[in-house]
């Protein structure tokens, strides 16, 4: 069977300055913001990298993101796309094109 190996995140305070930004986006108040956001600007929700830099997560994320070592950057990574998933199946459906693969 799989298992993920554990990774130690190397800078604490910049990883937990960028996840605040992430969990703030993801908010059952605000992600609904966030997708609209998304939608307009003709991205999928996936695409991580435009969505930073674009200011989607936060005015300064994409500086604090660039300041984490790779490995807490991968770490990262990997949440946001938890998050995504993790959005009620109701915003994910209403939130259709941001969502699909085409």
């Amino acid at each position: 069977m799989f298992e993920q190996a554990a990774i130690a995140v190397q800078d604490e305070q910049g990883y937990r300055n960028f996840h605040a930004l992430m969990d703030a986006a993801f908010n059952l108040r605000d992600v609904e913001v966030f997708l609209n956001r998304v939608v307009r600007s003709g991205l999928s929700v996936r695409n991580f990298e435009s969505i930073l830099s674009r200011g989607y997560l936060g005015r300064d994320a994409a500086a604090l993101y660039r300041a984490l070592p790779v490995s807490d950057q991968a770490l990262t990574r990997e949440r946001y796309l938890r998050l995504v998933e993790a959005v009620p199946a109701e915003l994910r459906q209403r939130y259709f094109k941001a969502y699909s693969y085409y």
